[in-house]
């Protein structure tokens, strides 16, 4: 598998396919909706990856999403999308993953709940430090938990399926339930989507890969349906062993289905393959996310000190431990599931507005350079755009907390980039004025 393929799997899989099948079970509440949205969040993912494998190819710089949005819709967008990467959608998900750290390390160790979240910020800031040593170490050890993941998975389906059936499944298929109603669909597609989220930090990178205009394309498109493939045959194996009603009621449907499958070694290996799996895409934030507002310290839209690099380990410092300081404050705050709900609500508002920035850019840079056009166009970057726009209106609708918390965000950069505009302008001037510059000495 190209290298890029991997990377997109090692962002996706995480936490998600191992806790969110319970609230997404609880919601849905019948097999056949839980394999509707379990496909249509893959659809999603996959129709998004298609629209950015574009951007991607057009635009192979560092930054992923913060270029694509500048060159669509100017500097201020792009900013505010910055802005939450910084604020919300990195630490977020980062303290997202560190909570199921912790829910997974209760299945080991009988800890207290202080005890554990203390656990999860320590596992943030180990991962942290780490990442703060240079690039290839933090990229040793991404590699290194990918390839670990990938396994768990395979072995996890393998044992589920294959191992003498435990009687579990005698209890009966429940009887068909009534339709759950769209909002409540809509609810189960935001925990689906948080277990899918992480597809397009590869993006982030592409000034890095090589012949992005073929790997990063093929990366992205093979990637994302190895994962997809990958989760439905993961929740069939669930229901192997677990009826609905059983995967609703566990916290931790993976190590509760192999338990019962194995015994309990089984939910013990698993719950270590699950902490390690966590490990690696949290190493895959970590490692990834502080790139954009040091992308913007540079660009002179944000905290200068945030483009400092380590003149031994040539990483920016700075941005990767604020990183880490904020996730750690979420997670001591939040819980699994509000986090993800904070997260998807203001990853998608930015996310449909890539995926619409293909339509923009086509009619605003016509003849752009191309090597890659996005399968089905418009109709594939259309029906991503309006479906992030569905789930965030449901979203603000049934989960009006967290969502206002999100908006609060996303409105506090307005004033922060008109602040950092007037000092850039400002410090562009002073140096258009000075007797040394070098435009000066040019007239």
């Amino acid at each position: 598998m190209p290298d890029c393929a991997l990377l997109v799997v090692g962002a996706i899989i995480g936490s998600g396919i191992f806790l969110t099948p319970s609230s997404i079970a609880r919601t849905a509440n019948n097999v056949d909706m839980v394999f509707l949205v379990w496909a249509v969040g893959g659809f999603l993912t996959l129709c998004g990856a298609i629209s950015y494998a574009e951007l991607g190819a057009a635009y192979p710089e560092a930054g992923g999403i913060y270029v694509f949005l500048s060159k669509a819709y100017g500097k201020m967008t792009a900013f505010l999308y910055g802005w939450c990467v910084f604020f919300v959608i990195v630490p977020g998900s980062i303290a997202t993953l560190a909570t199921a750290f912790g829910i997974y390390l209760t299945y080991l160790l009988p800890l207290q709940p202080w005890a554990v979240k203390m656990t999860a910020i320590l596992v943030v800031a180990v991962l942290t430090m780490i990442n703060c040593l240079g690039i290839r170490t933090g990229a040793f050890v991404q590699n290194l938990l990918t390839i670990i993941k990938i396994g768990a998975l395979v072995a996890i389906v393998s044992i589920l399926f294959f191992v003498q059936d435990s009687g579990a499944t005698e209890t009966g298929t429940p009887l068909p339930t009534p339709f759950p109603g769209w909002s409540a669909l809509g609810i189960a597609m935001v925990a689906v989507l948080w277990s899918y989220d992480g597809w397009h930090l590869v993006t982030f990178a592409a000034g890095e890969v090589k012949n992005p205009q073929r790997n990063l394309t093929r990366g992205l498109l093979l990637g994302t349906l190895v994962v997809i493939a990958l989760y439905l045959i993961v929740n069939l194996a669930y229901l192997h062993v677990l009826t609905l009603e059983e995967i609703s009621a566990s916290s931790r449907v993976a190590g509760d289905a192999m338990e019962r499958a194995i015994g309990p070694i089984g939910g013990t290996l698993v719950a270590i393959a699950i902490l390690i799996s966590i490990s690696g895409a949290m190493n895959g934030n970590v490692l990834a996310g502080p790139r954009v507002p040091f992308a913007m310290a540079r660009d002179r839209l944000f905290f200068q000190g945030v483009a400092y690099v380590h003149p031994r380990f040539q990483v920016p410092t700075v941005a990767i431990l604020l990183t880490g300081i904020l996730a750690s404050f979420l997670t001591l705050i939040g819980t699994f599931e509000q986090l993800f709900s904070y997260v998807i609500f203001v990853g998608w508002i930015f996310y449909g507005m890539g995926a619409a920035a293909v339509i923009v850019l086509r009619h605003k840079h016509p003849d752009l350079e191309r090597p890659y056009r996005a399968w089905g166009y418009p109709v594939v970057p259309l029906v991503f755009s309006f479906s992030a726009a569905a789930i965030v209106l449901n979203t603000l609708i049934n989960d009006f907390s967290n969502s206002l918390w999100g908006l609060a965000v996303v409105f506090a950069g307005l004033p922060a980039y008109f602040y950092w505009l007037r000092k850039a302008r400002a410090s562009a001037n002073s140096l258009d004025t000075s007797p040394h510059s070098g435009v000066q000495s040019s007239k």
